[in-house]
């Protein structure tokens, strides 16, 4: 199996919702074996940069240790607060899963990795930051609920419902369990069995802020939201960057310019908008880390 960063770490950077900071484990997830050197210059301008998955071995290229911290502790690279060098100094890592190791192991993997050779210490707090509130608009909401025999379990952010992500030419997909996923391909992002909570936790990877669900709606509802080629090509690259993917100036340039209008329309077909607010979000500080990591 080999999958882009997009199916991977970004798979685990809007995907995996569950709980993982003051978690205690009976035992520690933990690479076999794992290399940390300081990335090449030139990494940058090549194919490779990003991360792979092939067969038992994670190879990562050219990431800040902020890439790798916001894939081991699921938040974007906006949510993480730490002295400059963490979002400049880049970083190649090689490793070897353990026998029986799941993708979703990765980022407790990673987070063991990281406070090992990287002395990493954080603590998380709230801070007033700017959002994207998800609420229903004034003419009521227009969503198609999903048939009463969908269950619940797609309710359950933070559940023990088993998340994957499997990347697909030009999108991914994301399977909930219990029939809940969403598709973001073909200029389009869709959703089945799907609560607003987890509707605004698919858009934030997509956007230049957090989505923070303020809805009050309950249930699952099945949609589709039908974008522009530019607006679609624009959130791919926002997502990419959310997972610590290194992008081209130019394409950054691309995402900036889109003007966001179809997503923003599709939305209202459903009776929901965006508006800009400031609310507390979740950060995760950056107490102490080596610049340099311990030796292999």
């Amino acid at each position: 199996m080999r999958q882009g960063l997009l199916g991977v770490l970004a798979s685990v950077a809007f995907f995996g919702q569950a709980p993982v900071f003051g978690q205690a484990t009976p035992s520690r997830l933990e690479f076999e074996v794992a290399s940390i050197k300081p990335a090449s210059p030139d990494e940058f301008n090549r194919v490779g940069a990003g991360v792979h998955i092939d067969g038992s071995q994670v190879s990562c290229k050219f990431l800040s240790l902020n890439n790798y911290i916001g894939a081991a502790y699921h938040v974007r690279n906006d949510q993480i607060s730490g002295p400059d060098w963490t979002a400049s100094e880049r970083f190649d890592i090689i490793a070897k899963l353990p026998a029986g190791a799941a993708t979703k192991d990765i980022s407790e993997m990673l987070r063991a990795l990281l406070e090992d050779r990287f002395q990493l210490k954080t603590h998380r707090e709230n801070r007033d930051l700017p959002v994207y509130s998800l609420v229903v608009a004034k003419g009521g909401l227009k969503m198609q609920e999903s048939p009463p025999d969908s269950g619940k379990e797609s309710q359950r952010v933070g559940g023990a419902v088993d998340v994957a992500a499997v990347s697909r030419p030009g999108g991914v997909t994301v399977n909930y369990g219990n029939g809940a996923y969403f598709t973001f391909a073909d200029n389009k992002l869709e959703g089945r069995k799907m609560a607003t909570s987890r509707l605004a936790g698919a858009l934030s990877p997509f956007m230049d802020r957090p989505v923070i669900d303020m809805t009050n709606v309950k249930g699952n509802y099945d949609f589709a939201l039908e974008l522009s080629a530019e607006d679609f090509r624009a959130m791919g690259i926002r997502s990419a960057l959310a997972a610590g993917v290194a992008i081209p100036p130019q394409a950054i340039q691309m995402a900036e310019a889109a003007s966001g209008d179809s997503l923003f329309n599709a939305l209202e077909k459903l009776g929901l908008k965006l508006e800009s607010r400031k609310a507390p979000v979740e950060v995760l500080v950056i107490d102490h880390a080596e610049k340099t990591p311990s030796e292999n």
